[in-house]
């Protein structure tokens, strides 16, 4: 029995269920495995708990003399939980997380064993930099790098199985300084924004002393049976399908999206919430997504740092959660041809001290000048680096869905909604006039009494849009599902700050001018309004009429990686990051070199997974059909039956020996683009050669000719599980 129908008998016959525990409050364990303020008050002197209170709120650095009895009190906690061993947990640019641990076991020099865990081993490791991508800044022999503590992000405790390790988030840098990972680079980006912000909230608000990035993200995932993911070598090592037809049904009905959870699913999704709740990751929101088989959650709006760290902790969770539950989890962007892909929309906002949300527009958003002017510098923020911001998404996973099935087109614009548009057209045409209050507008629906009336924002929702506008925030909707949320968040972060820097700048030359303050801003907002018109857009980014009219405005519209990621290196992107503290020109250069090396290596494996596939699957079940028939068409010719009696046969047979010469000829001739391409030096050339000459010529042909052949051959020969099974059966 092959793989496939073993797994479908498995699936039927099971009845196994893995019991999760209900009827817990989650406030009752909410962070219960994180070492958090209220829990360091108890573990901590008055000493360690002021030093770690004023560096999480204020960003100092902790006193090495402090990070004792810190560290002491961290291991106090852990132990008390049950915890042996501690490792730095740290984002490397792998993609995924790293940690190396280390017990507090140790032998003094008498030789009497004791735990410790001091502050130096709290503060700093030395993990290898050169076994990480570095992009060219460590050589093999040059092995030193270091993690250090990031007190912003609390200390938790990761269980596996019955194992508890403590965990420290921790930046990764090489012996020279550079930055190897996400975090860092992120918390400098976030250093920047916050200094931009305060400089300009001082306008309106002196009180204002700090200004926090938040994020909120939406986790789209898949969810199919493990037996059917392990019958699929394509899913296992690509994380998507290179192969499959389309199944009668897909998500044309829509009937999935916000449907009721599979029971299974939904036990799977109880699960990973009660772990992400322990770990302090506030989620509050779990449906089905509009493909079959695809489902999203959501947390509460956090910090950007944090929030970073509870994505990034919250996709290892899910990945072990679901083998319990004998799933799979597929984070890929794309993992099905012709249905929805995987997103995770980055919810961005900036919040300050005083409790202001800046991008809030209040209910006269006209008049609300603090709010205009932070609205505003952000679209121009993304119409100035609309390059970078692609640029930050560009993998070869989100290539695949960019623009496809809801899926924002790579063009980077930016939607306002109906209201708010008139808004920006009412601004710049009347800089300086007082504009009349409006009331809220009530959308009233004629339903039943028992029905409220809505409140109608200021803003429609436009799912085609990749960064848009919500009513107090803006969503980034083209990030990737499989991303970390910290390569898109360092951008835009980094972008803002650079535009409110220069806000203010012309702000204050036309104080000096003698202008009042009041007018000098909203002829600065004119202008940027006027400087960014081209990248707003409210209409269906889907569209073939967009697509040119993005072309006539001259916006960029990079659809692969290797070209995306240009914009990293130019000068205009080296100046942006070196002026606001964030990259340095050989940073930049080497994340370049990092990514375009992901590329190819990604495309890489899909070819070869794709040759393997096609020669050692598909057509050893296409030749034993094929061989069938041919017998068939043999015994009723021998019998004397008319050539009408086995014409059928005959077609196709035509039929597939036509598609396995083509299957044939076009592996081979990957094969052979594949080694040309290895061929080159110059990572770049390579890079284009894997997507134009490999990918973009041979993928979708070699696709086509295996997809009809699963509709030729008997379905009992074919070996891999189809679309119908993998997105329908649990």
């Amino acid at each position: 029995m092959s793989l496939r129908f073993d797994a479908i008998s498995k699936l039927s016959n099971s009845s196994e269920e893995v019991h999760v525990p209900g009827g817990m409050k989650i406030t009752g364990l909410f962070g219960e495995n994180v070492f958090t303020l209220a829990t360091a008050r108890q573990f901590l002197s008055d000493e360690g708990y002021k030093s770690l209170v004023t560096s999480v709120k204020g960003g100092k650095k902790i006193d090495r003399t402090v990070a004792n009895q810190i560290a002491n009190g961290i291991r106090a906690w852990a132990e008390s939980k049950g915890v042996s061993h501690y490792t730095h947990w740290f984002q490397p640019l792998t993609g995924t997380t790293a940690e190396k641990h280390d017990s507090f076991f140790t032998i003094k020099s008498d030789g009497t064993p004791i735990e410790e865990f001091d502050g130096a081993a709290l503060i700093q490791q030395e993990p290898d930099a050169s076994s990480f991508p570095s992009g060219g800044l460590r050589a093999t022999f040059e092995a030193r790098g270091y993690t250090a503590w990031d007190p912003s992000s609390p200390a938790f405790i990761m269980e596996i199985g019955d194992g508890k390790t403590l965990c420290i988030p921790t930046i990764f840098v090489s012996y020279t300084g550079e930055s190897l990972d996400y975090k860092a680079p992120l918390l400098k980006a976030l250093e920047a924004v916050n200094k931009a912000a305060i400089d300009v909230c001082h306008y309106f608000d002196r009180n204002v002393q700090k200004v926090t990035p938040t994020l909120g993200w939406e986790q789209e995932y898949f969810v199919i049976d493990e037996g059917l993911a392990n019958a699929r070598p394509d899913l296992i090592q690509c994380g998507r399908t290179v192969f499959g037809a389309a199944p009668a049904k897909g998500q044309q009905l829509e009937d999935h999206y916000f449907g009721s959870i599979p029971e299974r699913v939904y036990a799977f999704m109880r699960d990973f919430e009660m772990e992400s709740y322990r770990l302090g990751i506030p989620l509050r929101t779990r449906h089905n997504e509009v493909a079959p088989a695809q489902f999203e959650c959501a947390p509460i709006f956090e910090e950007a740092n944090i929030a970073v760290d509870h994505n990034t902790l919250l996709m290892d969770v899910m990945n072990r959660v679901a083998k319990r539950h004998r799933l799979v989890v597929l984070l890929h962007e794309k993992p099905f041809a012709g249905i929805n892909g995987s997103g995770k929309h980055n919810n961005w906002s900036l919040a300050t001290d005083t409790g202001v949300n800046l991008l809030a527009p209040g209910k006269t958003p006209k008049t609300n000048l603090m709010f205009l002017t932070f609205f505003v510098n952000a679209i121009k923020a993304v119409h100035d680096y609309a390059d970078i911001m692609r640029a930050s998404i560009a993998s070869a996973q989100n290539d695949h869905r960019l623009g496809a099935n809801e899926a924002p087109p790579a063009i980077i614009s930016v939607f306002v909604g109906q209201y708010l548009a008139k808004v920006l057209q009412e601004v710049k045409n009347r800089v300086g006039d007082k504009f009349d209050e409006q009331d809220e507008a009530i959308l009233k629906l004629d339903l039943h009494r028992s029905i409220p009336e809505l409140m109608l924002d200021n803003t429609d929702r436009n799912r085609t849009s990749p960064f848009a506008f919500t009513g107090n925030k803006f969503e980034f909707r083209a990030v990737g599902s499989s991303a970390n949320c910290a390569n898109a968040m360092t951008v835009l972060n980094t972008i803002v700050a650079e535009t409110l820097r220069n806000f203010k700048q012309e702000v204050d030359s036309h104080i000096e001018k003698g202008e009042k303050k009041e007018i000098a801003i909203m002829h600065v907002i004119q202008k940027y309004i006027v400087d960014s018109e081209k990248v707003l857009f409210e209409g269906d980014g889907y569209s073939e009429e967009w697509h040119k009219e993005a072309e006539r405005r001259g916006l960029p519209n990079l659809k692969t990686t290797p070209v995306a990621l240009d914009a990293m290196v130019t000068e205009k992107a080296k100046r942006l990051f070196e002026h606001n503290g964030v990259y340095t020109h050989s940073e930049l250069e080497a994340r370049h070199e990092i990514e375009l090396e992901k590329y190819i290596k990604k495309v890489q494996i899909e070819a070869r997974v794709m040759g393997d596939l096609a020669i050692n699957h598909i057509l050893p079940a296409a030749v034993a059909y094929q061989t069938e028939l041919a017998g068939n068409i043999e015994s009723l010719q021998s019998i004397g039956l008319p050539e009408s009696a086995y014409k059928s046969q005959l077609t196709i047979v035509t039929e597939i020996s036509r598609h396995i010469s083509a299957i044939y000829e076009q592996v081979d001739a990957m094969v052979e683009a594949r080694k040309v391409a290895n061929n080159l030096s110059d990572t770049r050339a390579k890079a284009i050669a894997y997507c134009d000459e490999v990918k973009g010529k041979y993928f979708d042909s070699i696709r086509y000719h295996v997809d009809k052949l699963e509709h030729l051959v008997d379905d009992e020969m074919w070996t891999l599980p189809k679309y119908r099974e993998m997105l329908f059966l649990r």
